[in-house]
């Protein structure tokens, strides 16, 4: 049986810029990301310092702000693309979740109604024989 939960159902419906903008966000936001950015601006700006023939970014690293402006520009609407997609997932997956909930409790008062009408031809049985007794 190849039984695909809801997740796997829903990345299936992810076209490429969906897919794109999701890996990005998950890149962007992890330590890997953190480590690896923090390390090149370090040694961009100890090359800028050091570098005393040439500057290609010199104090006060213009250049280097316009690096970061420009990952800024394409990042922020491209996280917020997978935000909003994330959003409407919890959305479908509360209203899936509501779903089996309302399934699940019509289930129970249907086992409950079941189990009661046990009971009820339990006892009128039990009546039935002390009464046949009590003759």
């Amino acid at each position: 049986m190849n039984y695909k939960n809801w997740h796997e159902k829903h990345f299936e419906t992810l076209g490429f810029g969906s897919r794109l903008a999701d890996s990005v966000a998950k890149g962007m936001g992890s330590w890997r990301f953190i480590i690896i950015q923090t390390i090149l601006v370090a040694l961009w700006m100890g090359l800028n310092f050091v570098g005393f023939i040439y500057h290609w970014d010199a104090y006060p690293f213009i250049l280097l702000n316009l690096v970061f402006s420009t990952q800024a520009a394409y990042a922020a609407p491209i996280i917020m693309m997978s935000q909003n997609r994330q959003s409407e997932r919890d959305r479908m997956q509360a209203q899936a979740d509501y779903q089996t909930n309302i399934e699940a409790k019509q289930e129970i008062e249907a086992l409950t109604l079941i189990l009661n009408k046990l009971d009820v031809d339990k006892l009128d049985k039990i009546i039935a024989l002390l009464e046949e007794m009590k003759k």
